[in-house]
């Protein structure tokens, strides 16, 4: 555009000087070889200009024939590329898409158009039409050469990574992605593979320095970066527990101010101010994460926060804590444990019930019964207790790619993953066997003599229509066992005969007879 204008420009001036020369007539005398010529102004500026321009235009044709050579040659030479370009084009695609032969045949072609010096898409067209051929061998040697070069370094080392992964040899992808990340911390993969290894063997203080950089570099949100600097922190903490407590309750106190409602962090920070004796400070952060979500570490080390504090002190703080979260299985579940230690057992009784209610799990019957045996010691009832437990969802647990655990840790043992462990419930178990000589022999109780019956394999099956159940009283005094029948074969245990109660078996509860089917097989 501004070529234009200066062009445009350049002919309005022209015109303006021969318009101007026009109305001022004139005349022009020049003497040369003894000759004179006499013109006027205006064919002197026009003959001026023809004689500018004519050799302008001798110079461009002398300058152009000069060239010619250059010229041609450039001609190819850009033909030449342009053909290799595309070459190299149509293999990406084809490479892309999974043609392997295609993208080796556009791969030679595009070699003997443009030199790999030039183009460096040509070594990594090469590297990944051996993947495709199932050359992995040679893709790797493809690999390693391009560490030589600056700039395909990352894309080796990348390359190099992947193969390394697909064969399972996580140290080596983990030493390719620490070199890729000293040249270049801003790659995602090279980073993430960098922290797992870091964690691995508890290098915290090089973890953190790398999830700093990644948010510096904008790699990760500033909401994951806090999460994972907590989970870090809290790792830290726990390590330096023992070793270095002033270090470890500065790391827990940082790592709470990132992450207040993470009830690991909320416990660690706790702990290690309680360990200095301000029990303000520590039951306030206990009672902040106990707001966002009730968990029984908190509760515990929240009861106990005094080390000489009476029964009914812990109590009282017990009861103190599920104020902060009203109508909460977890709240309930920590009144009812610290009543059971005070021996409150119709408080204890009451609050494990109401956790019940409230989410019926494994955990709050196992409490009821030990509530049961501490104050009456009926053991029917204990028994009763227990199987409802069995029969009960689990309790939530730390969970991480299938492994349970009773304590969080800020790594997966599986994968490596940072911040892996949640708070759930484990999946629901498909069928439990319990023996009863497990624990040890029970008390003996009086039996009406039983014939033997030869030991058979016993399929459990949900939903399998049953025969006709038969009942059964084992030695340890457990009754309701229903077994399914095979089909074409019955055993009659006692026939003719009833086999009475057992003297501490206060029999099925009504609520429970209610939720038997004959479809279901239960054993317990």
């Amino acid at each position: 555009m501004i070529r234009i204008l200066v062009f445009l420009a350049v002919v309005f001036a022209l015109g303006l000087g021969f318009a101007w020369l026009a109305d001022r007539p004139g005349e022009m005398l020049v003497t040369f070889n003894g000759y004179q010529y006499q013109v006027t102004l205006m064919v002197a500026a026009v003959a001026i200009v023809a004689v500018v321009a004519a050799v302008m235009i001798v110079w461009w044709m002398i300058k152009s024939l000069w060239n010619s050579p250059y010229t041609i040659s450039r001609y190819f030479r850009v033909r030449r590329r342009d053909r290799g370009y595309q070459a190299l084009s149509t293999g990406m695609i084809a490479a892309g898409a999974g043609d392997g032969a295609l993208a080796r045949k556009k791969t030679k072609e595009a070699a003997k158009l443009i030199s790999s010096d030039q183009e460096p898409l040509i070594n990594l067209l090469d590297a990944q039409a051996s993947l495709l051929e199932g050359d992995h061998q040679g893709a790797r040697q493809k690999f390693e050469r391009m560490l030589d070069d600056p700039e395909m370094r990352l894309l080796g080392l990348r390359g190099l990574y992947l193969e390394a992964e697909r064969l399972g040899d996580r140290n080596a992808a983990r030493h390719y992605a620490g070199r890729a990340a000293a040249v270049a911390p801003q790659l995602a993969w090279a980073a993430e593979s960098t922290l797992e290894e870091l964690t691995e063997r508890g290098d915290w203080d090089g973890a953190l320095k790398l999830v700093e950089a990644q948010k510096s570099t904008r790699q990760i949100e500033r909401d994951v970066a806090n999460r994972r600097r907590a989970v870090l922190l809290t790792a830290k903490a726990q390590a330096l527990v023992d070793s270095d407590p002033s270090a470890a309750r500065t790391a827990a106190l940082e790592a709470n101010k990132l992450a207040p409602d993470f009830a690991p962090t909320a416990v660690i920070a706790a702990d290690m101010v309680f360990r200095q004796n301000d029990v303000r400070k520590g039951s306030k952060i206990l009672e902040a994460a106990w707001k966002a979500e009730p968990h029984p570490d908190i509760a515990e080390l929240y009861t106990h926060a005094r080390s000489g504090d009476a029964v009914l002190d812990r109590l009282n703080r017990a009861k103190k804590l599920q104020e902060w979260k009203k109508n909460h299985a977890e709240s309930s579940m920590a009144v009812a444990r610290a009543a059971l230690d005070a021996q409150d057992f119709s408080t204890a009784r009451r609050e494990a019930e109401a956790a019940i209610r409230m989410d019926r799990r494994e955990g709050a019957y196992l409490l009821l019964a030990d509530i049961e045996e501490a104050e009456t010691g009926d053991q029917g009832k204990v028994r009763q207790l227990l199987s409802k437990a069995v029969r009960a969802p689990r309790d939530p647990a730390w969970v991480a790619d299938g492994v349970i655990s009773e304590r969080w840790a800020p790594v997966s043992p599986i994968t490596g993953k940072l911040d892996a462990f949640t708070w759930r419930a484990p999946m629901e178990r498909l069928g439990q066997l319990i023996d009863s000589d497990a624990d040890g022999p029970l008390p003996a109780i009086a039996a009406p003599p039983v014939e033997p019956i030869a030991e058979k394999a016993i399929d459990i099956v949900a939903d399998a229509p049953a025969e006709k159940p038969a009942q059964a009283t084992s030695n340890g005094g457990e009754k309701d066992m229903a077994v399914a029948e095979p089909a074409g074969e019955t055993e009659t245990i006692g026939q003719g005969s009833e086999l009475p109660p057992l003297p501490d078996d206060p029999g099925v509860a009504p609520e429970d007879e209610a939720e038997k089917s004959p479809r279901r097989f239960r054993l317990f």
